[in-house]
């Protein structure tokens, strides 16, 4: 079998880098709406959905402008038209 080890100091070697990566975006982006070393335990739950709210509808270059949210919506329209099947009659 053969292994791969990670150069040190190579941290874009690791499987799943693009995860993390990812996840750490998103907590970046739902923090500037915080104040600065807020603990992310004290946060109210009615507070913590405006958080996602916001999150969920801020346009993003990566979606073409889009919002996560419109995206989301077109995907779950789209598969409902096309698990909709006419019905025949014989």
């Amino acid at each position: 079998m053969q292994t791969f080890f990670c150069d040190t100091h190579s941290p874009w070697q690791r499987d799943g880098i693009e995860n993390v990566l990812f996840e750490e975006a998103a907590i970046g982006r739902l923090r500037r709406g915080l104040p600065r070393k807020t603990d992310l335990a004290t946060v109210t739950e009615e507070r913590f959905a405006q958080l996602v709210q916001a999150y969920n509808h801020t346009p993003r270059k990566c979606l073409g402008y889009q919002t996560p949210a419109e995206i989301f919506i077109n995907q779950v329209l789209r598969l409902k038209c096309e698990a909709t099947f006419p019905h025949t009659r014989e």
